[in-house]
């Protein structure tokens, strides 16, 4: 691990095509830290509904969210992608792991739409983005967090997204 950076849970976080997996897996290389994708943690229900174009509701969301967490408190920090898109989500995920950052990764709906469009993924059409920016309650100022913006090519992204974890001391 770069020994500016915080020792702690990192939860890269942001509305689907933002690049939550592909930047996360990056970040955690250059931190040298495992890597988590909380898609992966859904339980079937889930992927069946989001797959079906239906968005999930909190009732859904909380065991694999509880699920998340555990895997944020389990010992070794960790970079896991999760959306956390409300504040009571990473309130739940902190419940876990108090002392996690998150690392918001911010875009367009334009470019948001435009990279969903040019990529397959397993249970998350184009069509739930609305729902999801609709959702997305952004970093409030007592959130230990940072906004890295998503429109520059990837390897700046994670280079923003390290210079912005290396100014969060708190640990």
């Amino acid at each position: 691990m770069q020994p500016d950076a915080p020792a702690v849970p990192i939860v890269v976080m942001g509305v689907s095509g933002s690049g939550k997996t592909v930047t996360g897996s990056r970040l955690a290389v250059a931190l040298g830290r495992p890597f988590v994708d909380a898609d992966d943690l859904h339980p079937p229900a889930n992927k069946e509904k989001m797959a079906r174009g239906i968005p999930l509701n909190d009732e859904d969301r909380w065991g694999w969210l509880d699920t998340v967490g555990e895997r944020l408190a389990g010992g070794e920090p960790v970079v896991v992608a999760c959306s956390a898109l409300k504040r009571v989500y990473r309130d739940r995920l902190r419940a876990a792991a108090p002392d996690a950052v998150f690392v918001h990764l911010h875009g367009s709906r334009g470019l948001l739409a435009e990279r969903m469009g040019h990529r397959v993924h397993e249970f998350m059409p184009v069509t739930l983005l609305d729902s999801q920016l609709a959702t997305l309650e952004p970093l409030q100022e007592d959130e230990r967090g940072v906004v890295v913006d998503v429109a520059p090519p990837l390897p700046e992204v994670v280079e923003n997204a390290v210079t912005e974890l290396k100014k969060d001391r708190h640990d």
